[in-house]
């Protein structure tokens, strides 16, 4: 958020507005319904997959397609909604999201699934920012702040655990179609519930877009993403495959340059050249490479080899929801008392070796032997990380640069997903052809685990690096974190 006014126009300085715990009801009820489409889409991916007849090195683009638009728009997004309002952004981008999932639940072809998740994440980039802004707006009293955004939290963590099982629960009894269309009636409500509840804001300041940045990150992107699809079906050495990975680089340094050049960035780079603060985006983009490709395989390993049904898929990840959410509460008390860096690092070892558990998956594995303790591990792991590296995220910040800041740790993580799942979807795919050249159609249940643990394999190896990183860059201690709790409140 830029220069955002302390109170609307029509409250008096000082006055609270008498309707910000509705509004705060509104708020969270759409971004359950952000968090519910991300668990669900992954338990409904496989009878979606049959259904439209997607092939396996398509199949990674319901999530990337979502991950690309959201990630590389996000930031734009934000600036968006603070200079044309952030209650008019917030009601457009819930009625673009439900539009956009209508019509991915009435998709016919894996091209329309694909277009309408982009479209989904294009919108979510305009309302993930706004609603944030209009909390930070409507609740100007400190304490009351932090107890919005503790809902607001809670909602991000439980929204995921029902979001499995309403996912299974869909695609077991009704159709995967009902995991995209269940966000119309919840966006719709909450839409015409915030026009007489929520009140308008708008930033007041230089009103620039970066829009050559905005497109060029984003092409960049796609074009990367789309490079790693084409290794999956011609092999890394082939031309098409290496052109579109050399122009994804070359748009994505374009980026770099465009930022250090203009005079109204998409993201300064100042925000991101602090070693701290560098030093948790990295930590963030490389978690969600990791992150999102074992949901992806997981789910697939669980469905295809062990043959659950959706509703016992969405059951069985239920342990790495409850792993998160008690881990970060313990992260809460601890990060005063350590500091940031050894949480990180613990948590981040913990995510590596259960990653590396994943990878000695066999066809007639257990999930109580094998795929229980590496979620354990992995939630726990994940739950000590996110809190500290929201903190050190905002290290050392200007008021001015918060807003930016804070949308970089979710970003990240977005574009870490769509490369991630992308580039572990191609190592799988390709192992996975590999074995079966080698041992015969026969071997098709073994050469999928193949795939499957040849990806968990690079998600470990992401994983370590992500420790390296954490071990080599993040310098802030406890004392430090005192500055961010400033700033949080100004997101």
């Amino acid at each position: 958020m830029t220069n955002a006014e302390a109170v609307p126009p029509d409250l008096e300085a000082g006055e609270q507005d008498p309707k910000r715990w509705l509004g705060l009801v509104v708020i969270a009820t759409a971004q359950l319904m952000v968090v519910l489409d991300a668990s669900i889409v992954n338990i409904a991916l496989p009878s979606a997959q049959k259904a439209l007849d997607i092939s396996n090195a398509d199949r990674q683009w319901v999530i990337t397609a979502y991950t690309l638009a959201f990630g590389g728009l996000l930031l734009l997004g934000g600036r968006i909604a603070d200079y044309v309002g952030r209650k008019k952004m917030f009601i457009i981008g819930l009625l673009g999201f439900a539009a956009a999932s209508a019509l991915g639940g009435i998709a016919q072809n894996g091209a329309m699934l694909f277009c309408s998740r982009a479209l989904q994440g294009a919108f979510g980039a305009l309302l993930a920012p706004a609603a944030l802004a209009l909390i930070t707006v409507t609740f100007t009293e400190s304490k009351e702040r932090a107890r919005a955004f503790g809902v607001y939290g809670a909602i991000a963590g439980g929204g995921a655990a029902l979001g499995l099982v309403l996912g299974g629960v869909l695609t077991e009894y009704a159709s995967w179609r009902w995991c995209l269309l269940v966000n119309v009636p919840i966006a719709i409500i909450a839409a015409l519930a915030a026009v007489p509840i929520l009140r308008e804001s708008i930033a007041h300041g230089d009103r620039k877009y970066d829009v050559p940045g905005a497109v060029t990150v984003t092409l960049g992107l796609v074009a990367v993403v789309y490079g790693f699809t084409k290794a999956a079906l011609n092999g890394w050495a082939s031309t098409t495959t290496i052109s579109w990975l050399v122009l994804g680089i070359a748009l994505l340094v374009a980026f770099v340059v465009i930022e250090a050049k203009t005079s109204h960035p998409l993201l300064p780079l100042r925000v991101v050249l602090d070693r701290n603060r560098g030093g948790s985006f990295l930590a963030s983009f490389l978690i969600g490479v990791a992150l999102f490709g074992m949901f992806l395989f997981l789910t697939y390993y669980m469905q295809g080899t062990l043959g659950y049904s959706a509703l016992k898929c969405g059951f069985a990840f239920l342990p790495f929801s409850a792993g998160v959410i008690l881990a970060a509460g313990t992260a809460s008390q601890l990060l005063p008392k350590l500091g940031p860096k050894p949480l990180m690092v613990t948590g981040l070892t913990l995510c590596t070796l259960g990653m590396a558990w994943l990878t000695t998956l066999q066809v007639d594995s257990s999930y109580v032997t094998h795929v229980l303790p590496s979620e354990i591990l992995m939630s726990f792991g994940l739950g000590l990380t996110f809190v500290p590296l929201a903190s050190t995220a905002l290290i050392g910040v200007a008021n001015h640069d918060a807003g930016v800041a804070s949308a970089m740790v979710n970003t990240t993580q977005q574009v870490g997903g769509s490369l991630g799942t992308a580039l572990l979807n191609t190592v799988a795919a390709s192992a996975t052809a590999a074995f079966i050249t080698v041992n015969g159609v026969a071997s098709t249940p073994q050469a999928l685990v193949e795939g499957y643990t040849s990806a968990f394999t690079w998600g470990a190896v992401i994983m370590a690096v992500a420790v390296i990183t954490t071990l080599l860059l993040i310098r802030a201690k406890d004392k430090d974190l005192a500055e961010t709790l400033e700033v949080a409140p100004a997101l």
